[in-house]
């Protein structure tokens, strides 16, 4: 039987039409040679948020290179500078052969790349020289992404050989985003400058939303002005106008991409550089002909559709997150994912937590990130309270993060997206989807994993809140000092007592007991030794506690014992085990001084018109009247 190929893949932003296109190439390659397909995916730079973004990208921190035969980077996708820099470079310590897509500044590793160079040409030339306009404006990406430069140089050379000037006020710099689009017509039609006959943009999406931004001023494309873009993608082809834009095989990239890779891990030898050609499609944003009524009809099923799956999609997460709300544990809150994730489809579907999920935040509120918060890696083991296959869940309890499943696949053919759970820069743990086009074809994939990963967030505090209040309650019951309950600590406990002993009509056990010579103590040895003593005259006590019983620190050097269903003998015996018990931490600390105390006991039954501080006066003074028969000057001892 042969070896099952493994491949990662490294990309950010998989609900967008580009990665979903060459994703599909992927797939459809990796299938047809039985090999599996590892996605590791970000949203990276979605929500402008810094510290969102690093935990984001803590995903690409999972990827266990040796368990890989072959990467596919999808660099160009990922905006942030450092983060491609630390993928490249554990790529490159992986030895691992690796394709690379659109992207010619790694020569050591074979890249696939669409001819964006000459189509932008074709398309800056069609609209000086078929429209003739002069003032054009130029919407880029970012020069560090290589397609955003060559398609920019493409524009710089045609302006020049057409003697047109490039006024460096008619150009805005974005990041291939929508918002850049109506961001670079602000400034464009604000900048007091005469209106440009034409804008060229990089990429489609900033296109559209040019188009949009130009209605929202009074002005019609293409009658007012053209616009173009790059990308061919669905809403280019489909908005009215059609977008004048390029078309570039995306799939077949893809796919070369995957078969290259498996090629050289078969021992194929292999180009080190693939170039496929783009073409450009001249159409109504331009003023050229818009398309015909096929066209048309194909757009709406295809809206019709996809207006279905949105509204199917939205009510499981409007559902989910309704219910998700009213969650008080993680039990329950991953019961209720694994409810509403069935209605989705997929071979399987995990949930996997970093063992230290819940972990109590210590550390200053002050402090950015508190120093124990996990963010960079996952945690050696990992666990995965959901692992559902078939509708039915079988949760791993422990797994090696470096095996990155929770469960082997024993099969080829597959396709599994790793998808990151985090809260700001605060790493949970990570989902994986395997053989489902929600994470790529839905829209609202993002949307699902941002509500589940914040309902996970809301349980830890939960916990948190739920471990603070019992840190109150013990110090609110608790003696800091003694460690053993304080007077309400006592109360509380004692009220129950009391009123089982009525109940029942057994009898009560009260032992009063107060330190002799804590204040001589203090003088000659300081208040730290007299805390000392205390503390050692707490722990007799507690010694002298079985049974059920309870004691408590009643007051300065004031402690008590109470018990239920004692017997009359019961009150010599606590007495004896005290002053035994005294005796031998006496010996045992080796102090210049003596612990002692008085203690008074009673055994009665409780009647109903008694109180449980009328039997502790009697105890109390029981105890008096030992203590007025000792000489307290003799538990110093003087050597």
């Amino acid at each position: 039987m042969n070896k099952i190929i493994e491949l990662a893949v490294i990309v950010a932003g998989i609900d967008e039409e580009y990665q979903n296109s060459i994703l599909d190439g992927i797939t459809a390659c990796a299938k047809r040679s039985h090999a599996n397909i590892s996605c590791f995916c970000a949203f990276g730079g979605v929500l402008s948020s810094s510290r969102y973004d690093q935990g984001e990208y803590n995903i690409y921190s999972l990827i266990n290179y040796k368990k890989f035969d072959g990467v596919i980077l999808m660099t160009n996708t990922i905006s942030d500078p450092v983060e491609k820099e630390k993928i490249l470079s554990k790529v490159r310590a992986s030895g691992l052969p690796v394709t690379v897509l659109d992207c010619d500044e790694y020569p050591e590793f074979y890249n696939v790349s669409i001819d964006n160079y000459q189509a932008m040409k074709d398309i800056v030339e069609h609209v000086i020289k078929v429209h003739g306009a002069k003032l054009i404006n130029y919407i880029s990406g970012p020069l560090a992404n290589p397609e955003a430069s060559a398609r920019y140089r493409a524009f710089l050379e045609v302006m020049s050989a057409n003697s047109l000037v490039t006024d460096m006020d008619r150009v805005f710099f974005g990041e291939f985003r929508p918002s850049d689009g109506k961001k670079a017509v602000e400034k464009f039609i604000r900048s007091g400058k005469p209106r440009p006959e034409a804008i060229i943009c990089a990429n489609d999406a900033m296109a559209l939303a040019a188009v949009e931004e130009l209605s929202s001023f009074g002005y019609v494309v293409p009658d007012d002005i053209i616009v173009t873009g790059f990308d061919n993608t669905y809403n280019a082809r489909h908005h009215l106008p059609a977008l004048t834009t390029v078309s570039r095989p995306l799939d077949e990239a893809g796919y070369k991409a995957c078969e290259i890779l498996i090629d050289v891990i078969k021992g194929k030898k292999h180009e080190k550089t693939t170039t496929l050609e783009s073409s450009p499609v001249f159409t109504g944003s331009c003023g050229c002909s818009s398309g015909s009524m096929d066209d048309m009809v194909e757009y709406m099923v295809s809206i019709y559709k996809t207006l279905g799956s949105c509204k199917s999609d939205i009510s499981v997460i409007n559902r989910m997150t309704t219910e998700l709300a009213e969650n008080e544990t993680s039990d329950s809150n991953m019961r209720t994912i694994a409810q509403f994730i069935n209605e989705l489809k997929f071979d399987r579907f995990a949930v996997c937590l970093c063992t230290n999920w819940d972990k109590v935040i210590k550390g200053s509120s002050q402090s950015r990130v508190p120093e124990d918060i996990q963010i960079n890696g996952y945690t050696e083991n990992m666990t995965a309270p959901l692992v559902i296959e078939g509708g039915m869940n079988s949760p791993v309890k422990q797994f090696s993060a470096a095996d990155m499943h929770p469960r082997k696949l024993h099969s080829g053919g597959n396709v599994s997206y790793f998808l990151p759970l985090h809260f700001r820069e605060r790493c949970l743990g990570y989902y994986i989807f395997t053989n489902s086009q929600f994470p790529t074809k839905s829209l609202l994939c993002h949307t699902l994993i941002l509500n589940i990963s914040n309902s996970v967030e809301n349980i830890r505090k939960l916990h948190h809140l739920n471990s603070m209040i019992d840190e109150l309650d013990k110090l609110y019951v608790i003696d800091p000092l003694c460690n053993i309950y304080n007077r309400n600590g006592f109360i509380r406990t004692a009220d129950t007592i009391f009123r089982n002993c009525q109940e029942k009509g057994s009898k009560l056990l009260i032992a009063f007991i107060d330190m002799d010579g804590l204040k001589l103590i203090n003088d000659n040895y300081g208040h730290k030794e007299g805390d000392f003593a205390l503390q050692r005259l707490a722990g007799v006590i507690r010694d002298c506690c079985g049974n059920g019983r309870i004691c408590a620190r009643f007051g300065g050097d004031e402690f008590i014992i109470l018990g239920e269903d004692a017997a009359e003998e019961d009150a010599e015996a606590v007495e004896t085990a005290f002053y035994s018990q005294l005796e031998n931490i006496n010996i045992l600390i080796k102090k210049p001084y003596a612990i002692a105390a008085s203690i008074g006991t009673v055994v009665t039954g409780v009647s109903g018109g008694q109180t449980l501080f009328q039997l502790i006066t009697q105890a109390d003074e029981i105890m008096y009247e030992k203590k007025k028969r000792k000489k307290t000057s003799r538990y110093l001892r003087h050597d």
